[in-house]
């Protein structure tokens, strides 16, 4: 453990959460290598990629699938609310999630293409900049700053489950404010929203919505940011106008239109990709701009998303 990543840590989180978020994650890294309960992930498979890149050569779809993932889209979506504040109409976030950036270079390299002059209001990234849930990550931070370079400010971020807390320093000395259960506000023409974020919910189950919320008046328009779209009940339930997620890739490896054969997430398939609803909140889960295990999608083109906020 580098001895200025942890003093920078107990800073920003203080020393009892940074030891605390640490030690969950050496506990989860220890499972990884079969010590402590038994735990096991399909990202962590040592045979998985060549299982999953054999079956594709055998079926004729592996160079397809290969160059699927390196062709980043842009969606655009509308999404309209009668609690927004008159300000904000209009007001557009691009959103980026799952990015794995040592996965494949190509992907991020049409990704700085599109992102170069694009224009926004506002940028949040939902997690996973590693391509790995272990080991190193200075390559990750490598390659995160390199997207970086091409971003305008303000740009928030939370973590995600393949996102160790040690990169949480040198991703904000990039300009990326990240936020961990989290929330700030977000002013406009003398209005306001409220702009929260989430600590992985996923694989170490460190997010606290409650903190997050705390402050937030109940009749103010706000968003929750959350690399999972596990918690969607949770986040309904704390009266989150929107919540942007990814993880799912949306399946990643599709049958055609775009059905996916698995999701790594435990909810309704509605809710795998794109725009949702539950209650009274409207949910997006990007797909992702990078890939998992093997850099190959099928059926499910890689994507960031340019959502505009409407009052209506």
């Amino acid at each position: 453990m580098d001895k200025d990543i942890l003093r920078e840590l107990e800073k920003r989180l203080g020393p009892l959460h940074a030891r605390q978020r640490l030690g969950i994650e050496r506990d989860h890294e220890a499972q990884v290598f079969g010590q402590g309960l038994i735990f096991f992930n399909l990202e962590n498979a040592s045979l998985a990629p060549s299982i999953i890149e054999g079956a594709l050569k055998l079926s004729g779809l592996y160079w397809r699938a290969r160059r699927n993932a390196e062709r980043v889209t842009v969606r655009q979506h509308e999404l309209k609310f009668s609690a927004l504040p008159g300000s904000f109409d209009g007001y557009t976030i691009l959103h980026i999630s799952d990015m794995h950036v040592e996965m494949s270079e190509a992907a991020m390299e049409h990704l700085i293409k599109i992102v170069h002059g694009m224009s926004y209001d506002l940028c949040v990234l939902t997690g996973d900049y590693r391509a790995k849930t272990f080991g190193p990550f200075d390559a990750a931070l490598r390659g995160v700053e390199k997207v970086r370079a091409y971003l305008r400010p303000p740009i928030f971020g939370v973590l995600g489950n393949h996102d160790t807390v040690q990169m949480v320093p040198a991703l904000e000395a990039m300009g990326i404010r990240m936020l961990l259960n989290e929330c700030e506000v977000l002013a406009r023409g003398g209005e306001r929203i409220h702009l929260a974020g989430i600590d992985d919910a996923h694989f170490y189950r460190v997010d606290n919505i409650e903190k997050a919320a705390s402050q937030i008046p109940s009749d103010e328009f706000s968003i929750l940011l959350s690399h999972t779209p596990e918690i969607y009940r949770q986040a309904a339930h704390a009266n989150f106008n929107l919540m942007l997620c990814g993880h799912t890739h949306g399946g990643q490896l599709c049958l055609p239109g775009s059905i996916p054969i698995k999701l790594e997430a435990v909810l309704p398939r509605r809710m795998g990709a794109g725009v949702w609803e539950y209650g009274d909140m409207i949910g997006y889960t990007s797909r992702g701009a990078g890939s998992s295990v093997v850099p190959v999608r099928l059926n499910c083109p890689p994507e960031i998303t340019l959502h505009r906020l409407r009052r209506g």
